[in-house]
């Protein structure tokens, strides 16, 4: 079967300027450069599989207008499917990203999907793609992700969870995840790390596990990524995965790297790898992606 991977989930246009340093308050800062490119961790995942030579199609809602025009066109180009569960008018997300030139961190402003209706129910007229062997959710879009996911479960087809934050109703949506790779940020709604109710992050594994996925994983930037699993006896175990390091010096932009791990774990976990393989796929190629410009600066 050829590989095709559904991902489902947030889109948006990003502004993209380069700083010496962020702006005070009051204060204006002169650009090294600018770059307007479309965004959010589905879009990104989706084209970051589609340059790995997987089929790829993006469910997500983007609207009729001009700034929908930018991010389709854009996608087309980096050869992504796009399906649009928004019918009309609509203007995705504007997200306002400030990369500092000499370490390559971000700062980042965006509404997300706020204000976009429930797409559940477009999701269901819709289906899951009949030729589809694995799925990818970022979390937006939470009604439509749900449905494809638990359509996904049912077939026996692999869900990767992109865990950037938790959003409500997250749970009924990890009901129906297999993998859940969670950012160095993600916390529960009840608490913070460190706060009474999650001790550690090994701790913070085992109550996403709780919620439903087999494996989860937390990434920490450069730093080593945290393993819990669970068999089908519900034994748990643990591991740890060492990204290869990368010298200061070399890192330009670190924007997108934890949608390109995602992408990349996702489009292995189509192309039928075991999970710990397609994750370790996918820290090897989020690594690499930091030496370059941009979330998808290594294609070229």
């Amino acid at each position: 079967m050829t590989a095709l991977l559904v991902c489902c989930g947030l889109a948006t246009l990003d502004v993209v300027q380069v700083v010496d340093r962020l702006p005070a308050a009051d204060e204006k800062v002169v650009a090294r450069s600018l770059d307007v490119t479309f965004g959010g961790p589905a879009a990104n995942a989706a084209a970051t599989a589609a340059a790995l030579g997987i089929r790829t199609v993006l469910v997500t809602a983007l609207g009729t207008g001009p700034v929908a025009d930018l991010v389709r066109a854009g996608l087309a180009a980096a050869g992504v499917d796009v399906v649009d569960l928004l019918a009309g008018p609509g203007t995705p997300a504007v997200s306002t990203v400030l990369v500092t030139h000499a370490t390559g961190e971000r700062a980042v402003v965006s509404v997300n999907a706020v204000g976009v209706p429930d797409l559940a129910a477009g999701a269901r007229a819709l289906g899951l793609h009949r030729d589809a062997t694995a799925v990818l959710v970022d979390g937006h879009h939470l009604g439509a992700a749900t449905v494809l996911a638990a359509d996904a479960t049912a077939r026996g087809i692999p869900v990767l969870l992109d865990g950037g934050s938790w959003k409500p109703g997250l749970d009924s949506l990890l009901a129906h995840v297999d993998h859940a790779v969670l950012s160095a940020d993600f916390r529960l709604p009840d608490c913070a790390e460190g706060a009474e109710g999650v001790r550690d992050a090994d701790e913070l594994l085992d109550r996403v596990a709780d919620l439903g996925p087999r494996l989860v994983a937390r990434s920490a930037g450069p730093g080593p990524v945290r393993i819990r699993t669970v068999d089908a006896d519900g034994r748990r175990s643990s591991s740890v995965l060492h990204p290869r390091a990368v010298p200061a010096a070399d890192v330009v932009d670190t924007l997108g790297a934890g949608d390109v791990l995602h992408g990349a774990t996702a489009a292995s976990l189509a192309a039928g790898h075991a999970v710990l393989t397609a994750l370790a796929d996918g820290v090897d190629r989020a690594t690499e992606s930091v030496r370059h410009p941009g979330a998808l600066g290594w294609v070229h």
